[in-house]
């Protein structure tokens, strides 16, 4: 990760320099990343979800590009569709779901950049769940019980 955010265009359907993750089946794609921000693209199919958790040292975003997720923000489910913008401060309990029949897109992004483009390099083609969950915790990111996603 860089200090300074490079000057650019990063072309939909594809990540920074060239970059994409496969987390747990959903694509992932780097569209910008230094030390103040970094935004990612995610590709959700109906019935993806990235569990309820918590980022205690960054703010995140999310504005839905195509589609709709289905949020648990802070112990209450909502929905978020095309165009509109979730916020996320630093703390509060989230996941997101594609409760649809259809494919969702999205901008993310988090501030401070903190460990998370790390942790998404070391994430790709991971797929034991136990795994996921220890490495996260690992790069400040904390998920909670099972029983925090119904």
């Amino acid at each position: 990760m860089a200090d300074d955010l490079a000057k650019g265009i990063t072309r939909e359907g594809e990540g920074f320099e060239k970059k994409s993750w496969n987390i747990l089946g959903q694509v992932y794609f780097p569209k910008a990343t230094c030390e103040s921000t970094f935004a990612f693209e995610t590709n959700s199919e109906p019935g993806q979800f990235v569990p309820v958790h918590v980022h205690p040292t960054q703010d995140e975003f999310i504005l839905v590009q195509e589609g709709a997720l289905d949020l648990k923000l802070d112990g209450e489910w909502v929905r978020a569709e095309a165009g509109d913008l979730v916020r996320m401060p630093r703390g509060i309990p989230h996941g997101y779901f594609n409760k649809s029949d259809k494919p969702a897109r999205a901008l993310f992004w988090v501030s401070p950049a903190r460990k998370l483009e790390a942790l998404f390099t070391k994430l790709d083609r991971m797929e034991d769940p136990d795994e996921v969950v220890k490495v996260s915790a690992e790069h400040e990111v904390d998920f909670l019980p099972p029983e925090a996603n119904d």
